[in-house]
Parts: structure tokens; sequence; C-alpha cells
């Protein structure tokens, strides 16, 4: 009687090996399922930074202000006859 319980309970994990631990098992399903979703993550900041330089480029294909606001803050630059002043910040 104590041999076909042992060989009925090997049996089941011979066969429950592959679910869980084989090529295609859970642990591979859930790996796989949270780099799924880092990875969306990423897409969607990706996303939001690519409509960010989007609206960018479009605001300086657009007018003067946006270049003139880009020359001023990023470059320094000035009209002729005004005096830049630079106040640096205390931390």
């Amino acid at each position: 009687m104590r041999w076909p319980v042992i060989i009925l309970l090997l049996l089941v994990v011979v066969l429950q090996y592959p679910l869980w631990l084989g090529k295609g098992g859970w642990l591979r399903v859930w790996d796989v399922d949270r780099q799924v979703q880092a990875q969306r993550e990423e897409n969607f900041r990706l996303e939001q930074r690519n409509a960010s330089l989007e609206a960018e480029v479009r605001d300086l294909k657009s007018g003067n202000e946006a270049i003139e606001e880009l020359a001023r803050f990023e470059l320094g630059m000035t009209k002729p006859g005004e005096t830049f002043v630079q106040v640096p910040q205390k931390h």
C-alpha cells in the first residue's frame, strides 16, 4: 500500500516540474510580466518626453518669441542696449 502512494507522489512532482520551473512555467511567466510592466513604464516616460519636445519644436517653428526666450535663458544673449545681470542663488 505504501509503494503506490510514493509512486503517485513522484508522478505528481514530475508532472508539476515543467509547470513551475520549465521553459514556459509560471516563474518564467511572472518574470516576463514584470519585464513587460517595466518596459511599459519606460515607454510612457519616453512618450511624455517626446510630446514635450514636439511642443517645443512647434513653438520654435511658429514664431520668434520661443527662439528669443531660448537665446536669453540658455545662451545668455541680450538685445542691443540691454545689460545682462545674473544673481547667484543661495543653496
